[in-house]
């Protein structure tokens, strides 16, 4: 039998009989009349020597020879759809395939879990690499074509980027529980200018904004190299710093160590964006991914209101939600 003469609609028959195991039931899965399908499927095994089915007038069985036919024609038709899926992708919509993720650092560890189930189900055909670096680090993959998106805080250089906001993360501060700030009502980031400042080493954009904020530059040598770290030199009385929201427990320190306090109305925030390439031939699924992570800000956030613009916050950091209140000092 030549190739040519294979059909892939014959295959799907035919593994519809299979699964079905009935000739009715499996001419209406694939939409056509019992008579089409009997039809093709003799044909099909007339063409290729063989008998696929055991057939009588209760059930349809496979025969040896159909059970490898049939094992095969679903690895054809499985990689079928995987062709349409490619070539799905070099059109840009719906975004599919594989997708190599990065976010910064102080973020990436607590947004991806909140984000990767609903992702999951929304692009079912989607493959996602992640990975968290700085700033500077995802911006030269984006340009050299090792990222293909990023979750960024702005403001971004964004020469030859696509740059949608998604939400604004409102920062609170960390503190020791016997700290003078632990007992602040109406909190400003004025109250926290002082030397007992700690931050995050160079090249950490929330290092930038923490003293963009706060009008200071922290204490010579206390600094750290991550949040984690950043959250024990505080547990160990070292002073106060800025983090994120996603990066504060739901719940009061069990150690009773540190305390974490939201600021008044107009509080300090960052605006987090996805980023990609402008020239990426698949920018409408990479939209429509930025729409649907903006859709699904986390509870905390606030979710932007327009893409696009970079140059400023284009929404109000959220305040503490209800059950962001119990991690406040009474």
């Amino acid at each position: 039998m030549n190739i040519a003469g294979l059909s892939l609609r014959d295959l799907e028959y035919v593994v519809a009989i299979a699964d079905e195991g009935h000739f009715g039931r499996a001419a209406e899965r694939c939409n056509v009349s019992q008579p089409t399908l009997s039809v093709q499927v003799r044909k099909l095994e007339a063409a290729l020597g063989l008998a696929l089915f055991e057939r009588s007038s209760r059930r349809v069985l496979l025969t040896a020879a159909g059970q490898g036919i049939v094992r095969q024609a679903r690895t054809v038709l499985a990689e079928a759809q995987r062709l349409l899926a490619l070539a799905t992708e070099g059109r840009g919509s719906p975004l599919t395939g594989r997708l190599v993720l990065a976010a910064i650092q102080t973020l990436g560890p607590y947004y991806f879990p909140l984000t990767l189930r609903l992702l999951r189900r929304e692009f079912p055909l989607l493959s996602l690499s992640l990975s968290e670096l700085r700033t500077a680090e995802i911006l030269d993959g984006l340009r050299e074509g090792r990222i293909d998106a990023a979750l960024v805080s702005l403001p971004l250089p964004a020469a030859g980027l696509a740059v949608a906001p998604l939400f604004v993360e409102p920062f609170w501060l960390a503190c020791p529980a016997e700290h003078a700030l632990a007992r602040v009502d109406g909190l400003r980031t004025s109250d926290i200018s002082g030397p007992d400042l700690l931050l995050l080493d160079e090249g950490n954009c929330l290092r930038d904004q923490t003293i963009a904020a706060c009008g200071a530059g922290g204490s010579a040598g206390r600094h750290a190299t991550s949040l984690e770290t950043l959250r024990s030199m505080v547990a160990a009385g070292s002073g106060y710093t800025l983090l994120p929201g996603l990066a504060v427990p739901s719940g009061p320190d069990p150690s009773g160590l540190t305390v974490t306090r939201g600021f008044a109305a107009d509080g300090p925030g960052r605006t987090i964006a996805l980023a990609w390439r402008g020239s990426d031939p698949r920018a409408p699924g990479l939209a429509h991914l930025a729409a649907f992570l903006r859709a699904h800000a986390p509870a905390g956030t606030q979710a932007c209101r327009e893409e696009g613009d970079t140059a400023a916050p284009p929404c109000r950091a959220a305040q503490p939600s209800r059950r962001d209140r119990g991690r406040e000092a009474v």
